[in-house]
């Protein structure tokens, strides 16, 4: 039977992760068969496993339905789940899983908005934000003020922040009226704030900011501010694809359950957050 460490187990499953499930087991809060996990610890399908006391049901991976969702983030909400400020979060507006909890897919700040992803599969969340496998980020910003062609080449060649190099792959000009000028920008990284931060070097204001694609899964013009809607499983398996996954649902879907998820969560009639002027045409 197939054992996996336990911090990748429970992060699969969605209860956390990785880094979390492993401070857990530092801790002392998971047990595994009745005895206090270990660092790195093998579980199977079978073995009781338990986080405070609570049971845990450890499932193979052929078992597990892996779950997407896009959300439509508004500005204001921020991409926790419990804020200190009483401030509205991400998690808010998401439908309850029983046994898993709904994973994150990379951040937007409390003034972002657009595209963010979430789902029940841990290590697939894990692998799309990690650097190495060079996801594309695309945003469609609003710049205050004109950019000459030199500061747009340099955005692209790298320019150093506190953190580091960083730079766009590619910027697009989306036109504009007046001061104000509409570019979209590609980022294969998710540092806090890197697309603010990058123009903000050359003393430009943002003052709008989205974020329309995270990797092939596209910004559904539908789907309203504060909305979702779930990915099909195709769009699973191909986003799983993507960062080196294979994840096959199989069996029957609970197709009442996902019509219920759209019709909730989607209006036809609804018009996009924002339209950049000369909005540039899907590749």
């Amino acid at each position: 039977m197939q054992t996996e460490r336990i911090q990748k187990a429970l992060s699969r499953m969605g209860l956390g992760s990785r880094r979390e499930i492993e401070r857990w087991v530092e801790e002392g809060l998971i047990r595994v068969n009745g005895n206090i996990a270990t660092p790195g610890q093998a579980v199977k399908a079978g073995d009781k496993v338990s986080y405070k006391n609570k049971r845990i049901e450890i499932k193979p991976i052929e078992e597990l339905r892996t779950r997407v969702l896009a959300y439509h983030k508004p500005e204001g909400e921020v991409t926790t789940r419990k804020d200190e400020e009483g401030r509205r979060t991400v998690f808010e507006s998401l439908p309850r899983l029983k046994t898993a909890r709904w994973v994150a897919i990379g951040r937007l700040d409390i003034n972002t908005t657009g595209l963010l992803l979430f789902t029940n599969d841990g290590e697939l969340a894990n692998r799309l934000m990690h650097p190495s496998h060079e996801i594309e980020r695309e945003y469609a910003v609003r710049i205050l003020g004109e950019v000459s062609p030199e500061i747009l080449k340099q955005l692209t060649e790298g320019v150093m922040l506190e953190d580091g190099m960083a730079h766009f792959e590619k910027i697009i000009d989306a036109g504009g009226q007046g001061a104000n000028h509409w570019y979209h920008v590609v980022l294969k990284e998710g540092r806090t704030r890197e697309v603010r931060r990058l123009w903000e070097h050359f003393d430009f204001k943002v003052s709008r900011l989205i974020r329309v694609r995270y990797g092939d899964i596209e910004q559904s013009r539908a789907v309203r501010q504060g909305k979702f809607r779930e990915l099909t499983d195709t769009e699973v398996t191909q986003l799983s694809a993507s960062v080196g996954l294979t994840r096959i649902n199989k069996g029957k879907i609970e197709e009442s359950r996902r019509r219920k998820f759209t019709s909730a969560t989607m209006n036809k009639t609804t018009k996009p957050a924002a339209k950049p002027a000369n909005r540039r045409k899907k590749r």
